[in-house]
């Protein structure tokens, strides 16, 4: 199936009300969260109810429901051609929706309201994003060399894990320190190491991050532990006092290593000192930090799960395009690697970073899914689970298996349909959107990756599960390359 060929027709297509309802105060919402969690699952909750509205567009309540959610009611849409009215700023509104229908108390980001709970219409927005622009760009010629040193780190601690103990490397640990080490590296010019972090930082973070977070987890506990992990997780927010200590070591040492950049954040861009440094903070822990934190496992776990023909495939292409470079890896390198690229992107296709989004109508709209059009009330929060759009089977063949070839030649047209970045993977991140300014060092990482473990390793295999925040890796063999590059 072609893109262009499965796309929406331009013919008016029926307007339908929106199926679904609400169920009764208060015990509508219990009974959704309930099942979502627990009773059916995530991909079973949403499933469910396709099949019974026989409509990817219906009403839900989402988690976590009443108490942190003052209003959990949501339009679900589930496809991917109603899912880009969420990336729509003119149409939907993105304050204090970047978690859902709740919103983390400021408290945990030193009494702000940081980038990514600003609407682009909100005249801080602008100014922080420029500000996030202006510091990758300023670091472009460091991502590809600092990030090779960092991969170099993290593959010798690989073979001294599995030399260890034999079949039994797990790679979610390494790899967390290996993606804080860079993230530090890059924003603040210091090993973490040389600050009063040592190599606490991923620690630090992930508690910081999960008690922001927990809301919407669970901890795959016993089945009789359930009532008790839903009143703590998801009856009343966690407060942030649990983590101040580790917040407050955290913010130290960015902003005693981040002087130039936050003299620049003060004098050319106007903003204070300290909401400088918090939001700095938070795009570099919670955007880019638990971004790599998700996306590293998810591509090694679907590349090493791919088996031997794949690695083959990828091996001679990257090694050859290495060789004829004359042993350089550079962005023109990597944009020669047409196999890597599509591999990357078929990952983030397959299980997205973030596999949620929200956004509250500012007007009275009608959006359309492949086959009715629904009217959406003005002050209505639509909600997008971003695993089910990149799946749409009217758009993608075999949309649950992986496919490294899916996005190479013709299917560079199915790019239109990649969404994991807030954002379709066509465009580009502006201070009017909501799209993710590091789009496109997050691809070009995941490439270098890539090519750092094909230039070291013929094959490998890997055995995965499921972890509240993306997938858990573990290495099982690494069979080294048996060919000079």
């Amino acid at each position: 199936m072609s893109a262009d060929s499965s796309s929406s027709s331009s013919a008016k297509l029926p307007l339908k009300p929106i199926p679904g309802n609400y169920g009764l105060p208060f015990i509508g919402p219990i009974k959704d969260r309930l099942d979502y969690f627990y009773n059916q699952g995530l991909e079973t909750f949403f499933q469910s109810r396709i099949e019974k509205h026989q409509s990817t567009v219906f009403r839900t309540n989402m988690p976590p429901g009443p108490f942190i959610s003052s209003n959990p009611r949501v339009v679900t849409v589930l496809d991917a051609i109603s899912f880009p009215i969420l990336f729509d700023t003119s149409k939907v509104e993105k304050r204090n929706v970047f978690e859902g229908t709740y919103m983390p108390s400021k408290s945990f980001t030193g009494g702000y309201r940081v980038c990514a709970y600003l609407d682009p219409s909100e005249p801080n927005h602008i100014v922080l994003k420029r500000w996030f622009f202006s510091l990758l760009a300023a670091r472009h010629d460091n991502f590809i060399p600092l990030f090779r040193n960092s991969l170099s780190e993290l593959f010798v601690n690989l073979e001294d894990k599995l030399s260890e103990k034999p079949g039994d490397a797990d790679f979610n640990t390494l790899s967390e320190q290996m993606s804080f080490n860079f993230v530090f590296r890059l924003f603040c010019d210091r090993n973490p190491s040389d600050t009063k972090l040592g190599s606490d930082g991923p620690n630090l973070l992930n508690k910081w991050l999960f008690v922001q977070l927990a809301p919407l987890m669970t901890l795959g506990l016993p089945k009789w532990l359930n009532c008790l992990e839903d009143l703590l997780l998801h009856t009343f927010p966690l407060p942030s006092f649990l983590v101040k200590s580790g917040y407050k070591k955290l913010y130290g040492a960015f902003y005693e290593s981040t002087k130039p950049v936050l003299d620049e954040a003060v004098e050319v861009f106007g903003l204070k000192r300290d909401e400088a440094c918090h939001n700095l903070l938070y795009m570099a822990g919670f955007n880019t930090y638990a971004g790599m934190k998700t996306t590293f496992p998810g591509l090694i776990k679907w590349v090493g799960l791919a088996g031997e023909n794949l690695h083959r495939q990828l091996a001679d292409e990257i090694r050859t395009v290495v060789r004829d470079e004359g042993g350089k890896i550079t962005l023109s390198a990597l944009n020669k690697m047409t196999l890597a690229k599509s591999v990357v992107y078929e990952a983030l296709r397959i299980e997205p970073p973030v596999p949620y989004q929200y956004g509250k109508a500012k007007e009275d709209l009608v959006i359309e899914s492949h086959d009715a059009a629904f009217e959406i009330k003005k002050g209505e929060m639509i909600f997008g689970y971003q695993p089910l759009a990149t799946k749409d089977p009217k758009i993608f063949d075999n949309p649950e298996e992986f496919v490294g070839h899916r996005f190479v030649g013709e299917g560079e047209k199915l790019l239109k349909y990649l969404y994991w970045s807030n954002g379709r993977e066509i465009d580009d991140p502006t201070v009017g959107n909501k799209q993710c300014p590091g789009k496109d060092l997050v691809v070009l990482l995941c490439r270098v990756m890539l090519v750092e473990l094909f230039l070291r390793y013929d094959t490998f295999t890997v055995e995965a599960g499921r972890l509240p925040l993306g997938s858990s890796v573990t290495f099982k063999s690494l069979t080294k390359a048996t060919g000079s590059t």
